[in-house]
């Protein structure tokens, strides 16, 4: 029958909550929830103050045993009502809410998003915005808050082997490394990503002009980096920083020569060493 307007509607409380129905197959789910939700954010600029950008945002709870499904919508809404403040000082509020609307012990939240650091070249001072994928990821399970750092910077990289071996010039490509860190007080994105650049052969610039592109070339010729060199780099730069209490690197260099990358990783975990830290963000 078609409805009308005179069609009285079903009272939201009396349609089925088929997510609470009980399931019998007693296997918990570590991780449900949603993923990849565009959405604005605001980050701490260390030259700006804030810097508003885009981030993709993934959303999950465990689930008990008992139950069937989660309430999918509820990531959403929780997001809507954070709207004007989806940034690293409020992600411990989000979290909470998650465990409360939804019934869970644990919450995760990654956000993943574009970075933009104003950048000048090494001899012109020409500036340019240069772009950096960062990822915010913090996991609170019971009172416990957990949270991970992470950027993914270019470097160039230039091949001992090849500037040993050949008569003319060495191959050399971009190359990512990927760092990931846990720490206690506070640690600027600009500040990791600089320390991060200084493990390659040379820095990459969004500009370059003549003089720079000659400083660049040339800088990468003069300092030869494998790939396992880049991460040892990094191991010991981040080190010796007392604020980080845990630490991964991962270097993929994109050959040039080769149709395959070549790839390191180092880790080191200080966490057993020192204090725990819980309920709080550095």
């Amino acid at each position: 029958m078609k409805r009308t307007d005179a069609t009285p509607r079903q009272p939201a409380e009396a349609m089925p909550d088929m997510q609470q129905s009980r399931d019998h197959r007693k296997i918990p789910i570590r991780k449900v929830g949603v993923k990849d939700i565009s959405y604005p954010i605001v980050v701490q600029d260390k030259q700006h103050t804030l810097q508003h950008t885009v981030a993709r945002v993934d959303m999950y709870v465990d689930l008990p045993h008992q139950f069937k499904g989660t309430h999918m919508s509820r990531f959403v809404e929780i997001l809507n009502r954070h709207r004007e403040k989806i940034a690293l000082d409020h992600l411990e509020e989000i979290l909470r809410e998650m465990q409360h609307r939804l019934g869970a012990s644990t919450a995760h939240l990654r956000v993943e998003f574009p970075y933009f650091i104003d950048k000048a070249a090494p001899v012109s001072g020409a500036r340019s915005l240069m772009e950096y994928t960062c990822e915010f990821d913090a996991c609170l399970e019971g009172g416990r808050l957990d949270f991970v750092l992470g950027v993914k910077v270019p470097v160039t990289s230039l091949c001992p082997c090849s500037k040993e071996l050949s008569r003319f010039g060495a191959h050399n490509q971009r190359s990512i490394m990927t760092v990931k860190v846990r720490y206690r007080d506070f640690l600027w994105i600009e500040d990791l990503v600089a320390l991060i650049e200084q493990c390659g052969s040379s820095p990459v610039y969004a500009l370059l002009k003549r003089a720079d592109e000659k400083h660049v070339t040339e800088q990468a010729f003069e300092q030869p980096r494998f790939v396992e060199d880049m991460v040892r780099e990094a191991y010991l730069r981040l080190s010796a920083l007392e604020q980080v209490t845990w630490f991964s690197v991962e270097a993929e260099n994109f050959e040039s020569i080769h149709n395959h990358s070549a790839y390191a990783a180092v880790e080191l975990d200080r966490r057993e060493t020192e204090p725990a830290t819980a309920g709080e963000l550095p």
